[in-house]
């Protein structure tokens, strides 16, 4: 009996553990179950799965372009392409002597040398055979800055300047070649033509670098006495804008010239020196021109000097073995052509590249609208040209190619000529569809986090009480701003109010996922199941 109640007992416990066990389960499952329904959904961090790298049509940093049609190039049937392709074909020798990959990544990149391989084999000898050419070899694109719908456009040229190759009573002001402490990173003095824009340093000791003289030090004999002088000017107003236009010819007494280029700069940004004064009030900003600011300088010669060294900015020069029948030579290594030649910024266009620039120029007065619709080629480059579409046309040497340079600052139509192996309608014809938009449902659930751009007008009776506070006391003061209308407004909701309501929470939107790209799966292999039956 005792064995038998024992036995008993064991059962009984062994039943209330299992009831025990089923009621913790299920307490737990209906917990499960409740969380589940009210607590929001959790989304697992996972790694989204990168796009595959794909070549864009074409990238210009900083800008936006637009397709064209040759018949949609204003003013492209008036213009004189015969004089364009010969100065295409200038740009074509140092173009075609390059191998390999350019060093810096640009849009165009190489895509230059087929069209300058078919204008080597080809001697053009009428304008309507050059237009032909271009139109065969190249796509129009119109190019300007990112939010812009024009270009922007100067005018450079070469000054011819009086001077002497000693230094006199009359002629004092020297003429500077590169000096030997001067370095800049990556670069040897065995190198020709420096950047012209970049830090730039000298050296104290054996190792210590420290950036170079400013004008104002160069200009107080910082490096005199060194034998640095090329020739010697008359003023320094000369020596300026000789270091403006980077070229210059100098004229000797005894009927000889000299030519200089740029060859090195101090590392200083390039300040305008026009700019700062328009910004003191003392020319207006459409009468400014190169001719006012000279005429300036010489009616002040102490504000002339405190101007010059707003302009920290110090170009040294070389000798450059030309005649007076030679054309400067650009930053691409070839002859400029009057009118035809370009400076551009060379971090973004290739040297060579044919711009299409459109428009009206005072070319004949200060007041004149002259129509301008002329290819240009892209062959020298400046620190201050600086953007997808900004440009500065190169007029020739002399006095007369000054006043017309001096007077351009005006925004111009700019039309990019593209080979046709980098046409971006065509490469845009391969790239991927892009992925399908979201479900109505999935974009409730990841609302964008930037909904202020596309949020629909919103009821004023579903507004809260702080959005309807601010509507009120805006639209009070906005009456008060009005005039006397403004007695008879509203008053805004208490003060109080907005307080309360504005320190309500708010949810925060949550960022839309990631799209994962559309990746074929491999497909799985069908295997047939079989019933195995039991032999009965």
């Amino acid at each position: 009996m005792e064995a038998l109640t024992k036995h008993l007992s064991y059962g009984r416990l062994a039943i209330a553990c299992c009831a025990l066990a089923v009621v913790c389960s299920t307490a737990a499952i209906a917990a499960r179950y409740r969380s589940s329904r009210h607590a929001p959904p959790r989304h697992e961090q996972s790694h989204p799965i990168p796009y595959p790298n794909l070549e864009l049509p074409l990238q210009v940093s900083g800008s936006q372009y637009e397709p064209l049609a040759w018949a949609n190039v204003s003013g492209w049937s008036d213009d004189d392409h015969l004089a364009a392709y010969k100065a295409f074909r200038t740009s074509c020798k140092p173009i075609a002597a390059q191998q390999g990959a350019p060093a810096d990544s640009k849009a165009l990149g190489s895509s230059l040398r087929d069209p300058c391989g078919i204008a080597k084999g080809l001697d053009l000898g009428s304008g309507a055979k050059a237009k032909e050419f271009f139109e065969q070899n190249f796509v129009p694109l119109r190019i300007s800055r990112l939010g812009e719908d024009a270009g922007f456009v100067t005018g450079y040229y070469e000054p011819v300047l009086d001077g002497s190759r000693t230094q006199t009573d009359v002629y004092n002001v020297p003429i500077y070649r590169r000096p030997s402490n001067l370095f800049v990173r990556g670069k040897t003095q065995a190198s020709v033509g420096l950047p012209n824009s970049g830090p730039v340093y000298r050296k104290i000791g054996r190792r210590k670098l420290v950036p170079y003289y400013d004008r104002g030090q160069i200009e107080d004999g910082a490096i005199a006495g060194r034998g640095l002088e090329i020739a010697w000017l008359k003023s320094q107003t000369d020596l300026l804008f000789a270091q403006i236009q980077g070229s210059a010819r100098i004229k000797f007494e005894d009927g000889t010239t000299l030519r200089i280029n740029y060859d090195a700069h101090n590392g200083y940004p390039y300040t305008p020196v026009g700019r700062v004064l328009i910004d003191r009030g003392i020319i207006p900003k459409d009468q400014m021109s190169m001719q006012r600011i000279r005429e300036w300088m010489e009616q002040n010669p102490d504000g002339a000097k405190e101007l010059r060294r707003q302009n920290r900015a110090y170009v040294f020069f070389r000798e450059v073995p030309l005649s007076d029948k030679d054309e400067a030579v650009g930053a691409q290594g070839v002859p400029l052509t009057p009118g035809r030649s370009i400076a551009v910024d060379k971090a973004l266009h290739v040297y060579g590249t044919p711009f299409f620039i459109a428009g009206e120029l005072p070319i004949e007065s200060e007041q004149s609208k002259t129509p301008f619709h002329r290819l240009m080629i892209a062959q020298d480059t400046g620190s201050a040209i600086v953007g997808p579409a900004r440009a500065d046309l190169y007029f020739g040497a002399g006095a007369d190619a000054g006043k017309v340079s001096g007077r351009l600052r005006h925004n111009m139509q700019f039309v990019m000529l593209v080979p046709k192996g980098l046409d971006p309608v065509a490469r845009g014809h391969k790239l991927p569809i892009p992925d399908e938009r979201p479900s109505a449902r999935i974009a409730k659930l990841f609302p964008q986090t930037d909904p202020q751009k596309d949020k629909p007008a919103v009821k004023p009776a579903d507004l809260p009480t702080a959005t309807i506070a601010k509507g009120a006391a805006k639209d009070a003061g906005a009456s008060a701003a009005k005039g006397p209308a403004a007695k008879d407004a509203a008053p805004a909701a208490p003060a109080a109010m907005t307080s309360v309501a504005q320190s309500a929470p708010m949810a925060e939107p949550v960022p839309l996922p990631v799209a994962r790209p559309d990746i074929s799966q491999p497909e799985k292999r069908r295997t047939r199941r079989y019933r195995h039956h039991r032999d009965q």
